[in-house]
């Protein structure tokens, strides 16, 4: 067993990738393998066929009819409305939910958190989290409804897609588009991690404005898989497919993985987050935390996103005579914050690794007792100082959020997570002001 996990890890670290984010690539697994000049011509290289969004060696539309997932999953949504969620203004935090005892693979373990709009009409986000133990067998997942951007916090991924393979840590991030068949194992057993996703639209990066090329994260980063693909039969395979948040399967007997060559800059990619280049105040004031923005699916609105995807990570705190924690806000954005390991500057208890907590639209926020009282003791004697072994992030969107019912009333939800701020005391002092008021 140790060399057979030697021999995995090898596997996991060595993947080669193509690089840049929305590029137009090509990949082929043999050389020769893509048509030149054109698309679709009469005879594909090697007999293959020509596909859209792929080529491959027996097209995916080889399969019985889909018919409805048994048993149903029943804790995915991707249309919010009254039958399914509610709305609330209240700060709402949970606790790392269990790996399950049961085996549970990466379908069976995802379920949906929160979300606004619809699938159906191809506006919105969905936020959903999973916990699982084992990697998904003779099946493939095709999400039909959206974009999945997924942040693992437990346990490594391996990612197959129909371009390629993809190794993804904690630490780093996946985005896998709509349409894509894949399927996720896990080398490590135990996982837990974070999904978002986005309807009618895709990430991008976000415009740099006057910061210029240097910073936040860098187009060369992002990597994309090589051409990989398997062939032979696979009686009985699976391709389950999310469609308006229901689940659906059809029997085929070949494995979707059967991609010779590929082209074009529909695909998906990783990140690895520690690559990342934060930019902060370096005089005074904290900085709203969108500088700190990955991706982003933007609205037509400048500077309102559907989702931002943003992250906290390691960095130099400097401003001066400046409370450097996030301060105390309202915001027109709702915020669904996840930890991926260490702490949160703002929350010194509570908010744990594969945790969460969401703040609504307009609902007030911010650090908690012990982490304000920490940092007015220091006052003037604050010294520039790095936050280290952190990495938190934050699935931020302009739409308001309505909680999935399962959520709201998880056992894993902390309900005393308002408690963290009644400590808050006043420190306003009349006589201070009359004193002040009389020098003036």
């Amino acid at each position: 067993m140790a060399a057979q996990n030697d021999q995995l890890d090898s596997s996991f670290n060595d993947l080669d990738y193509l690089s840049g984010f929305g590029n137009s690539l090509e990949s082929e697994a043999i050389a020769g393998a893509l048509p030149r000049g054109q698309n679709s011509p009469l005879l594909c290289p090697y007999g293959l066929y020509a596909e859209q969004i792929s080529g491959t060696i027996k097209p995916s539309v080889t399969h019985e009819p889909f018919a409805p997932r048994s048993p149903s999953h029943g804790k995915l949504v991707s249309e919010f409305n009254d039958s399914n969620s509610v709305t609330t203004p209240t700060q709402l935090r949970w606790r790392p939910v269990d790996i399950p005892d049961r085996p549970t693979d990466f379908i069976d373990g995802l379920f949906t958190v929160c979300g606004a709009g619809s699938s159906f009409l191809r506006h919105g986000y969905a936020i959903h989290m999973y916990t699982a133990n084992k990697s998904m067998e003779n099946c493939a997942l095709c999400n039909a409804d959206g974009d999945f951007l997924i942040v693992p916090q437990k346990g490594r991924l391996w990612i197959t897609t129909e371009c390629g393979k993809l190794h993804v840590s904690p630490g780093e991030i996946a985005v896998l588009p709509q349409g894509f068949r894949f399927s996720v194992e896990m080398p490590d057993g135990p996982s837990r991690g974070y999904v978002a996703e986005i309807f009618g639209t895709h990430f991008q990066l976000p415009d740099l404005g006057p910061i210029g090329a240097n910073g936040l994260a860098a187009s060369r980063d992002f990597l994309v898989p090589k051409a990989w693909f398997e062939d032979g039969m696979r009686p009985g395979y699976t391709i389950v497919q999310k469609y308006g948040g229901e689940l659906f399967t059809a029997k085929q007997d070949f494995s979707p993985f059967n991609v010779v060559a590929w082209h074009g800059n529909y695909a998906p990619y990783k990140y690895d987050l520690s690559k990342f280049c934060p930019y902060n105040t370096v005089l005074v004031d904290h900085s709203d935390p969108s500088i700190n923005t990955v991706l982003t699916a933007p609205t037509d609105k400048p500077g309102v996103a559907l989702l931002d995807f943003v992250i906290f990570p390691p960095r130099w705190l400097v401003a001066e005579h400046t409370f450097r924690p996030p301060y105390y806000h309202r915001n027109c954005m709702s915020e669904f914050m996840g930890l991926i390991y260490g702490g949160y500057e703002a929350k010194a208890d509570g908010f744990l690794p594969g945790g969460a907590s969401l703040h609504s639209c307009m609902t007030p926020h911010g650090p908690d007792t012990k982490t304000y009282e920490a940092t007015i003791a220091l006052g003037d004697e604050a010294k520039p100082h790095k936050i280290t072994n952190t990495m938190a992030f934050m699935f931020e969107s302009c739409l308001m959020p309505r909680i999935c019912l399962w959520a709201l009333n998880s056992p894993f939800r902390d309900h005393d997570y308002y408690q963290c701020w009644i400590g808050l005391k006043s420190h306003f002092k009349l006589e201070d002001a009359a004193v002040q008021n009389a020098q003036i």
